[in-house]
């Protein structure tokens, strides 16, 4: 049976704005055009998609995995279900990252996903000499398309954390950063929303929330340059256990910084010029 643009709309039970999200994806028509173009007849093919990607976010199956994208500081990451959905709340730590990172200076992005940090850092900083890894190869390949595809330079390894360093590159980099898996095992909200469709191993450490951040921090200082500094991402009740695992590991002036919320959101610590980790 043949559908035109607005009875398609007016049929589909999603929310109008989601609805017309997946117009736009499977027609290539603007909004605008949408409500111009509605009494336009669409094919049969067309349809049958809409229908099928619909019944997908009718399931609860986030729109970015839908749409195969999502913006992030101002550019359109490919995502999908090997990486996390890139959100507003890392782009503070981007902004983090490049107030201190110094003229030439070095980063390596940890467990970079979709490489939203890591490809933003090397985009707004040509300057810069960025690394990123990750231990799942299948997200380090997402991470290095959105790289080709948005003209980024960056260095690519993969393993888990520091075992996917060199021993060259001890006291090599000026920042050390990381969005972990920070939530704890039991936490509810694994269970609800798009975090049901996300890769459970970049959400959780199936611990207490904080074991990837403690070896973060443990490890950090062997790579970081003397006053090179840490920088995580980390839950909104975390802020006081995050300040005190960077300071048992000889960073100084820690400080936990909140995002538009107000909630604790990244803790930031500078490593002394003689720690525990200088050899």
């Amino acid at each position: 049976m043949s559908q035109t643009i607005t009875g398609w709309l007016n049929r589909c039970p999603l929310p109008k704005l989601e609805a017309r999200m997946l117009l736009q994806h499977c027609t290539g028509l603007t909004r605008a055009q949408l409500v111009t173009r509605g009494s336009d007849v669409l094919d049969a093919s067309t349809l049958q998609t809409l229908d099928a990607l619909a019944e997908r976010r009718c399931k609860g199956e986030p729109m970015a995995y839908i749409l195969g994208s999502r913006e992030f500081y101002g550019r359109l990451f490919h995502v999908n279900p090997h990486v996390l959905i890139p959100r507003p709340e890392t782009e503070h730590l981007v902004e983090a990252v490049l107030e201190y990172l110094p003229q030439g200076g070095k980063v390596w992005d940890l467990g970079t996903g979709s490489g939203a940090i890591a490809v933003t850092v090397a985009l707004e900083r040509p300057d810069a000499a960025v690394r990123a890894s990750d231990i799942s190869p299948q997200a380090l390949n997402t991470a290095e398309h959105n790289a080709r595809r948005l003209g980024a330079d960056i260095e690519w390894a993969v393993g888990s954390w520091f075992e996917a360093g060199r021993p060259s590159e001890y006291h090599a980099y000026d920042i050390v950063v990381s969005n972990p898996p920070y939530i704890e095992a039991e936490d509810r909200h694994l269970h609800q929303g798009d975090l049901r469709f996300e890769p459970q191993t970049a959400l959780t450490d199936f611990s207490d929330g904080l074991s990837c951040i403690r070896i973060l921090a443990a490890g950090a200082g062997m790579y970081l340059k003397p006053g090179g500094m840490l920088m995580i991402e980390h839950g909104y009740d975390q802020g006081a256990a995050v300040r005190a695992i960077f300071e048992q590991n000889g960073f100084e002036s820690v400080e936990t910084r909140q995002d538009l919320a107000g909630l604790d959101r990244l803790t930031l610590g500078r490593i002394g010029y003689l720690s525990k980790h200088d050899e």
